[in-house]
């Protein structure tokens, strides 16, 4: 087992997960808006839909690279051409964060881990980066690819949620010092970008 194909793997999903999407921006208004418990069952519900795509890629791809294990440096090559799409999204999108949007409909914890949970099933998109970033991070030569997926759905889950939950916990400072410091959206912006780069030319070598 490689723990160091690991450390890097919680790396780039905490540098990913730290970078303003809609995700992580919704959890933070719902937390600004209503309350802090509000966002937090967001990121459950968020969290728990990953579970979801988790298990897709996991028993999807494990069954191709069972059959055909060559197919597997496809999927690399896909994976690393798909990150670098997002990474010109992201260069080419604003590197400003809205912090103006009060009229947000407050929802009860239990409608709000449901709209959670759908936000993030019903994204395929959510399902392809899986795809692009998991098979690059296999991390060991005795693990079946399924349990090795599993391993690292439950380490993007735990990343995710840790940093959610501080988004959510800390709301007042974090929206007091996007307030100030008008660059940091371009900072943010920039780290994903290097971050997604970075792990496409990763998966390539």
């Amino acid at each position: 087992m490689d723990y160091q194909i690991l450390i890097s793997f919680v790396l780039s999903v905490s540098a990913l997960a730290i970078s303003p999407g809609p995700d992580n921006i919704f959890v933070l208004m719902q937390s600004l808006v209503h309350g802090k418990k509000y966002g937090l069952v967001t990121v459950a519900g968020l969290m728990t839909g990953c579970i979801i795509h988790t298990s897709l890629v996991a028993f999807g791809v494990s069954v191709i690279i069972q059959e055909n294990p060559n197919v597997l440096l496809g999927i690399k090559i896909l994976g690393a051409a798909y990150l670098l799409f997002l990474a010109f999204k992201v260069f080419k999108s604003s590197a400003s964060i809205a912090m103006d949007n009060y009229h947000i409909q407050k929802k009860t914890t239990i409608q709000l881990f449901k709209v959670g949970f759908m936000m993030n099933v019903l994204n395929p998109k959510v399902t392809i980066f899986f795809l692009a970033l998991f098979p690059r991070f296999l991390f060991s030569d005795t693990l079946s690819e399924v349990i090795q997926f599993y391993v690292l759905g439950g380490l993007f889950i735990l990343t995710s949620f840790v940093i959610f939950s501080a988004i959510a916990l800390l709301v007042e400072t974090i929206s007091s010092i996007i307030q100030r410091n008008k660059n940091i959206g371009l900072w943010l912006k920039w780290l994903q970008i290097v971050v997604l780069i970075g792990i496409a030319v990763f998966i390539l070598l």
